[in-house]
């Protein structure tokens, strides 16, 4: 008789996982594993900081659904399962207390992200300095116009996630304390020259939270849940799926936290991953 494949359901990042940092465009060797895997009938679901108008150009190569704004957002199957915007409270102090100690934002909402004037200019002056990726990742991701607009534009639609760039520790200290009890700090960067990149997330949801969420609507147990991922946003995705898989891009820090690493990006990191854990046949490997 022959052997029933497990279901399993495999949670992907984006940037520096499914694809190159800011870019729309998986390799091959990925669009072919993801379709494979949902073909032996695995479920697979893009899991991301990106909102969801930054992430919607991947969803035409076959995902059964998304987890956007890190969690605070939950598409399965085209139905919405978890929707958990900021209330206007919590948009408009979040927004002041880092606007008055000199932090860039970016908020981000359902139809597109809105950023302070002088961010692009910054980002084009400090990129290329230390050891900070995540510099460049952002500066790649504006200037391929991901729709990142200037915030003049913002018109109050609701707001998922604020990113924020701080040029020092120090300018950050004030506002963590002030909103430490609606918001979580994600730090996803600092280099030698000071540069501080991350995300204020609401308190209510993580990527660890928003797996369990979906693994519970397909009735499918944690065990049996794949997550891959590279940087420090990745983190409770990783610590909740019952198989870990940083990328070898990916953040030392996380590296440490995996049960496994598997190639870059640009290695077929995402293909090399689906073999060794059976989610696709042996035949694809090239």
């Amino acid at each position: 008789m022959k052997q029933q494949t497990v279901k399993r359901i495999v949670f992907l990042d984006i940037d520096g996982t499914l694809t190159e940092p800011g870019s729309n465009e998986p390799p091959e060797s990925a669009v072919q594993a993801v379709r494979r895997a949902r073909a032996q009938g695995h479920y697979l679901f893009l899991c991301t900081g990106r909102n969801y108008d930054m992430l919607s150009p991947l969803l035409r190569y076959g995902f059964d659904g998304v987890i956007a704004s890190s969690g605070g957002y939950i598409e399965c199957r085209g139905e919405v399962i978890y929707d958990c915007p900021m209330t206007e409270g919590q948009r408009q102090r979040a927004m002041e207390v880092l606007k008055e100690n000199g932090v860039f934002r970016t908020v981000e909402c359902m139809d597109g992200s809105y950023t302070d004037e002088g961010f692009k200019e910054f980002l084009r002056a400090n990129a290329g300095k230390g050891s900070n990726s995540e510099l460049l990742r952002w500066r790649e991701q504006i200037e391929k116009s991901l729709n990142i607009l200037p915030m003049k534009a913002y018109r109050g639609q609701p707001v998922y996630k604020i990113v924020f760039m701080s040029q020092s520790k120090e300018q950050l200290i004030h506002p963590q304390k002030e909103l430490s009890s609606d918001f979580d700090f994600c730090i996803q960067g600092e280099d030698k020259h000071g540069f501080i990149n991350g995300e204020v997330v609401n308190r209510q949801f993580d990527k660890g939270r928003a797996v369990k969420r979906v693994c519970d609507h397909l009735h499918i147990p944690l065990c049996d849940s794949v997550a891959i991922g590279d940087s420090m946003n990745d983190r409770e995705m990783l610590e909740t799926a019952g198989i870990s898989i940083c990328m070898e891009n990916g953040s030392e820090e996380l590296k440490k936290l995996a049960d496994d690493i598997c190639p870059s990006v640009q290695k077929d990191g995402i293909l090399q991953a689906f073999l060794k854990y059976h989610l696709i046949p042996s035949s694809m490997k090239q």
